[in-house]
């Protein structure tokens, strides 16, 4: 029997806030906005597919 392997489609993206410089993680397929839970800033928006991510992306996690 043959196990089929699912590929990672999608990540999670830890991301730098450009206004507080708070660090937090993003899914990058958002289907809502993702304010900085420091100042409030948007980090992310829903475009129907990946987000826009409006903050530097630090990291990437599969």
């Amino acid at each position: 029997m043959v196990k089929a392997t699912r590929d990672n489609r999608s990540k999670f993206l830890k991301v730098k806030c450009p206004d507080c410089e708070h660090e937090q993680l993003v899914f990058e397929k958002a289907s809502s906005k993702v304010e900085c839970i420091v100042c409030g800033r948007i980090l992310a928006e829903p475009t129907g597919g990946k987000a826009d991510i409006k903050a530097d992306v630090v990291a990437s996690y599969e």
